[in-house]
């Protein structure tokens, strides 16, 4: 049977897997002197790492090392059966983290211009979809350990279109882009390239620098755009420093699991297909076909003197210890993966976090959170060339020191306290009513419902106001009324006297 590291040098890359390599080169910055001499010397690390995501894909899709088991005994008999924990692994951590979208609030608190800013920033975000792309993005970020990401200006929009977004948002395949950084102190991204392909179905890439783009192809520059982002327009996100995929520490686990569900499966074959064994018998090939077809009373011939006698040659494999060694390498995936387990199943007498840290939903709320503050550092980056994007085409100024990112999962757990603590702090005269809205971690969209309270409040206190000046004014005109019909009461007393 060929294992992970077998696969890895068919596909020509030494060693086993532990990473993408990240492309970092000995130069400062990317001119049309050098461009095509960088491109050359990305492309070779990048093969390596396409290579190696290519594997993971296809393990992700269920094609693993099983596939290629080899049987030496009763090789017509050869299961070959892949349990497919790698893409468990991935839909529930990519899953468990966007549990709902990610989103934009101010973090200038009290300033009404960020707040608008951060707001509308929130439903370009929703026009580009950005929520399926997140998804996306994170799924190859556990898949390949690294996926990057685009921004760039939209080819959609028009001068004075207050719908669509100025810029667009593209998640990009790890196999067919990449980015180059600097070997120099910060290693600072020093270019991104897309490949693409002409209508000749030739290579071409897009190499993406600070200053502009250039496209090249057949070792040459064909052109150049500039343009004013001041940064590479394509951003990393990775899942670890190492860029490890979510699963690729436990591929052999995978594997092993696999071989023992196979083998299993073998023996129970066999076991139903045992080979019959006729001792001192006289069988024709008529007979045992009639046999083996069910018949009821079958004659067989033997020599007279000699013990003969009809059985089944059979072994099993003991289903209890195999399923232990199972159970022991599944108990190894959840640990090392941070992923829950099944022991909520059995009713116990824990309740709240107990029950989070017994059954391993703490341990995958930490690993989620590790993962954010990779996800947020790439998602600042990006941001910051939408926000340029944002200021050269409407004007609007936002920079990533205003902007908190927040992941909203289970913002439904313990909801009844969190609106108790809402409704406190909206009470409280000392807090402003974003922070309470932050603070409460109950709603979505905060900065959308905070605007949206704010325009409620406006609106009662309005209504508030008109009816009082109403009451006023009916009470004065009540009054006036009164008062006059005292008058006329007084003048018409002093005549009859």
């Amino acid at each position: 049977m060929l294992l992970e590291h077998d696969i890895v040098r068919r596909l020509g890359v030494c060693g086993e897997l532990h990473g993408r390599r990240k492309i970092t080169l000995n130069y400062e910055r990317i001119t049309p002197q050098n461009a095509v001499e960088v491109l050359g010397k990305a492309k070779a690390i990048h093969n390596a790492n396409a290579l190696e995501t290519q594997y993971l894909w296809d393990v992700y899709c269920g094609v693993h090392d099983i596939r290629h088991k080899e049987k030496i005994v009763r090789p017509n008999i050869n299961n070959k059966l892949a349990i497919n924990l790698c893409n468990y692994i991935v839909t529930f951590k990519s899953a468990y983290l966007l549990s709902s979208p990610v989103q934009y609030v101010s973090a200038d608190s009290g300033k009404e211009d960020t707040s608008d800013a951060v707001s509308m920033l929130n439903k370009y975000m929703d026009e580009q979809d950005k929520e399926s792309k997140d998804k996306l993005t994170v799924d190859w970020t556990y898949i390949s350990g690294v996926a990057p990401r685009l921004c760039v200006p939209n080819p959609d929009w028009t001068p004075g279109d207050t719908y669509t977004s100025p810029f667009a948002i593209y998640a990009l395949d790890p196999r067919e882009a990449f980015v180059i950084y600097s070997s120099h102190i910060g290693k600072r991204p020093i270019g991104g390239v897309v490949r693409q392909y002409d209508e000749n179905d030739c290579e071409t890439y897009a190499l993406y620098t600070p200053d502009g783009i250039y496209q090249i192809s057949e070792d040459r520059i064909d052109s150049f755009m500039p343009y004013s982002f001041g940064t590479v327009p394509i951003v990393e996100y990775i899942n670890n420093e190492a860029r490890l995929g979510a699963f690729e520490i436990i591929l052999p686990i995978q594997n092993m699991v696999n071989t023992l569900e196979s083998n299993r499966i073998d023996n129970i074959v066999d076991f139903v297909n045992a080979y019959d064994v006729f001792k001192n018998c006289e069988v024709t090939k008529e007979i045992y076909d009639e046999l083996a077809a069910g018949g009821a009373v079958i004659n067989i011939a033997s020599t007279p003197g000699v013990e003969s006698d009809v059985y089944r040659i059979s072994s099993e494999l003991s289903q209890t210890g195999v399923q232990t060694v199972i159970e022991s390498l599944l108990d190894y995936v959840n640990v090392i993966c941070g992923l829950p387990n099944r022991n909520g199943a059995n009713s116990t007498s824990d309740t709240g976090s107990a029950v989070q840290f017994r059954d391993g939903w703490q341990e995958a709320e930490s690993r989620a959170t590790d993962t954010e503050a990779q996800f947020k550092k790439s998602e600042k980056q990006l941001l910051g060339v939408a926000f340029r994007i944002m200021e050269d085409r409407v004007g609007t100024k936002l920079s990533t020191a205003q902007i908190d990112i927040r992941f909203t999962r289970k913002n439904l757990t313990n909801i009844q306290s969190k609106a108790q603590v809402l409704c406190e702090m909206l009470n409280n005269d000392l807090i402003h009513p974003r922070v309470a809205y932050e603070c409460a971690g109950i709603l979505p969209d905060i900065e959308e419902s905070y605007r949206l309270g704010m325009e409620w409040r406006e609106q009662n206190k309005k209504e508030l106001e008109e009816e009082l000046s109403a009451e006023v004014s009916r009470d004065r005109t009540v009054s006036t009324e009164r008062q006059d019909d005292s008058n006329a009461d007084t003048e018409s007393g002093g005549e009859i006297q």
